[in-house]
């Protein structure tokens, strides 16, 4: 009997999490066999491996312990990845040599699966004098250009590309620059932004004092920080980024503040990190450990989420000692402090069962109190390990005991840390768990409210046909089984409906006992006001946040489609929009027209003595233009045989029509390891990737695709508008048309699929 409360569960495990040979062929055959390898591999660092493989095995038994995507799809393996979720990679050196090293060092770490943040504050700004080659400085986004051609081109391991994190401070000369970069569509796509605030930069806002920006100790510019304050709040209002991080209130609350200095975070924002910082990540499915839901007599079991929570440190522990680095920069930081992440899942669902309304006084009560019991349980069973196994090299306990978390813990943990130390210097966090949510059996996501109680889900079965399947949330799934058809009650909200501040109390209750921070996404009604958005960020400022994102629907980022509780059509059943022509797809590719019109298009790259001129013909049918061929020449020998080749191949492809937009992107993402160059005011990672920039805009200018960036103009799975519904977009994986932002991500509902997790 299968283990899955519902087929996404199991689509899901199969699909990301279970172990196949490298034919396809399953390993393990079932879930149960999953969680026997990563209960086997995690305890094989214990002096007696069969006692704690027994226990991990239970602890993952049921879905009650979810050990984050990398751990559940790698230990185990024997294959060469990480099983830590996420890095924040060395200080960036003002100088060409250090910044190149470090894109090196950020390659290879995303190679191997991991996300990574970097602060580029360390970068000069752009104009600044470079000593000794007579030349100003391109300035930090240029540079985070380059990254976002690296990060193109690198599979992370499994299916999803790298994420990464950008953070620059409130005071650099070129933060003006940072905060509007995305409202270039097609810009640093691979990046989330976040500006890093410090206290003294709300203090200037609320008092409305001039603000200096500044870069080794000159000042480049004064602006008023509410002027700045108000331009981070409208481009968020706007375009979605950036986010804000209260650095010195990170710094202030970090447990190790005597040892290290914290700059950036992971690319979902939960894991502020020093330089080479990284964390794995595990949460706690609440929802498993409720009984008697929607009953008098539904409680949370305490000595049950004890025990629970003890378990889940020591295997995180032992994945320290058990996962590979990509640098030994990387290894050495996890060993000397040890950090865990341990946070939580289905939170929502748990209140839910005990009949609070989430975002309610109540709720949020109650949720401190969780986190609390977490904070409290964890502290004790890393205490426990001190003793059994030592504490984390860096341990001291009086400045320890004077920092972070431990100022406000209960004296029996100060205590047992003053006499035995403790083995991991943090423990809490609460992180994405979208995908981890759908296969435990689509639990609510970490703390986030219900996104939506039912969606039906179209599947594309192996003999091409679909089927539907309705995915419905485990609190609901668990109310049918008990009431039937009777009506949710009115403390079923979700997150559509959810007054922003009330995510916001949400937030702030959990905060208060989590040692490095929360990936949350607040959503906002596309009609909210701006005065009344930027007190969304105020609230969390006041209410002692350590960052905050937000989610507005936009032009940019797309709207995000209402689901309805019959989920009676789905958008993919809805007319197409008529801004374009039917796509065309053929079986056999077109012959040529005797003539054809077209237009030539001069590029010169730097370091080619010829330049290259790439022609592109088009074809009209049903009175829509789309491209047929390219020809590309060039005067350059060197080139002639890739030309050729390139010219066929493209031309090809273009002759089979349909949606051929995906040749740009491809084109764009090839990455020179020897370098690229800057054209136009923007680093291009190729040659190839020019001439992909080259057809695009002609892609553009006869109308085929919307914009920079962007899909085909009449692709269904580009953009279509439900009837009734506001505009969406398809997820890149599976086509579906559920993506919703969730923990600060855009995520599908369906399959799961998301940058961060």
């Amino acid at each position: 009997m299968s283990r899955f409360a519902a087929p996404i569960a199991e689509q899901i495990w199969d699909m990301k999490y279970r172990l196949k040979a490298a034919d396809g062929t399953a390993i393990d055959g079932t879930v149960e066999d999953t969680w026997r390898r990563i209960a086997r591999a995690l305890a094989e660092v214990e002096a007696d491996p069969a006692y704690w493989e027994e226990k991990f095995y239970h602890a993952l038994e049921g879905f009650k312990y979810l050990p984050a995507g990398r751990i559940t799809a790698g230990a185990g393996t024997g294959r060469s990845v990480t099983l830590f979720n996420c890095f924040v990679m060395g200080t960036v050196p003002d100088n060409m040599g250090g910044i190149f090293d470090a894109l090196k060092e950020a390659a290879l770490t995303m190679q191997q699966g991991g996300g990574i943040g970097y602060d580029f504050s360390t970068i000069r700004p752009r104009g600044a004098e470079v000593k000794g080659v007579a030349a100003d400085a391109s300035g930090p986004l240029s540079f985070m250009d380059v990254w976002d051609a690296m990060c193109r081109t690198i599979m992370s391991a499994g299916s999803r590309r790298g994420a990464m994190m950008a953070t620059m401070r409130c005071d650099h000369p070129d933060v003006e620059s940072f905060i509007e970069a995305k409202k270039d569509p097609a810009r640093l796509r691979m990046f989330n932004l976040s500006v890093l605030i410090t206290d003294a930069f709300m203090d200037a806002v609320k008092a409305d004092t001039a603000w200096e920006l500044q870069f080794g100790g000159k000042v480049y510019k004064t602006v008023q920080a509410r002027d700045l304050w108000n331009r981070i709040m409208r481009n968020t209002y706007d375009f979605a980024e950036p986010g804000v991080i209260f650095i010195d209130r990170i710094n202030r609350m970090n447990n190790l503040n005597y040892c290290e200095t914290i700059a950036a975070t992971n690319p979902c924002g939960e894991q502020p990190l020093p330089p080479y910082g990284a964390c794995l990540l595990g949460s706690i499915n609440l929802a498993t450990l409720v009984s008697a839901p929607f009953t008098a007599e539904a409680k949370l079991d305490p000595q049950a989420l004890s025990e629970l929570v003890a378990l889940a440190v020591r295997m995180m522990d032992n994945v320290v000692d058990a996962s590979r680095f990509p640098l030994p920069e990387q290894a050495a930081e996890a060993q000397n402090k040890r950090r865990i992440g341990l946070g939580v899942t289905g939170l929502a669902d748990a209140l839910l069962m005990l009949g609070l309304r989430y975002g309610s006084v109540e709720a949020a009560a109650q949720t401190e109190a969780w986190m609390k019991a977490i904070a409290h349980a964890s502290y004790l069973a890393s205490v426990d390990l001190a003793k059994e196994k030592g504490a984390f090299p860096l341990f001291d306990a009086e400045a320890y005991l004077a920092s972070g978390t431990m100022m406000q813990m209960d004296e029996d943990v100060r205590a047992e840390i003053r006499t035995h130390g403790i083995r991991n210097a943090l423990l809490t966090s609460i992180a994405p768990t979208g995908t981890i949510s759908l296969y435990a059996g689509n639990v609510s996501s970490g703390i986030e409210p219900v996104f939506a109680y039912a969606y039906t889900r179209k599947v594309l079965q192996k003999d091409g046909s679909r089927t539907e399947e309705e995915v419905v949330d485990h609190a609901v799934r668990l109310w049918r089984d008990m009431k039937g058809d009777a009506p949710l009650p009115d403390y079923f909200v979700n997150a559509q409906t959810l007054p922003p501040l009330d995510h916001v109390r949400m937030q702030a209750a959990a905060q208060k006992w989590i040692d490095s921070s929360i990936s949350k996404t607040i959503n906002c009604p596309e009609d909210i006001s701006f005065d009344d958005f930027k007190e969304v960020y105020m609230a969390a400022w006041d209410q002692g946040c350590k960052g905050c994102t937000t989610y507005r629907p936009n032009a940019v980022t797309g709207s995000v489609l209402s689901v309805s509780e019959s989920s009676e059509k789905t958008p993919a059943e809805a007319p197409q929009t008529a801004q374009g022509g039917e796509v065309v797809y053929l079986s056999e590719p077109l012959d040529r027209p005797a003539a054809l019109e077209g237009q030539t298009y001069k590029v010169r790259w730097p370091g080619s003595e010829h330049a290259l001129y790439i022609t592109i013909n088009d074809i009209v049918i049903a009175n829509h233009r789309r491209p047929f061929e390219v020809f590309i020449n060039s005067k350059n020998m060197e080139h002639f045989a890739w030309t050729v080749a390139l010219t066929r191949m493209i031309s090809a492809v273009f002759r089979r029509g349909g949606d051929v937009s995906f040749v740009v992107e491809e084109l764009k993402a090839v990455f020179d390891p020897r370098g690229g160059a800057w054209m136009e005011g923007r680093y291009i990672p190729s040659i190839l990737a020019a001439i992909g920039g080259v057809i695009e805009r002609h892609l553009i200018s006869i109308g085929f695709i919307e914009g920079e960036g962007m899909g085909l103009k009449s692709d269904p799975k580009a953009e279509v508008v439900a009837l009734g519904a506001r505009p969406g977009k398809a997820c890149e994986s599976c086509g579906s048309y559920d993506l919703r932002m969730v923990e600060g991500c855009m995520t599908c509902g369906s399959c799961g699929q998301s940058k961060c997790g």
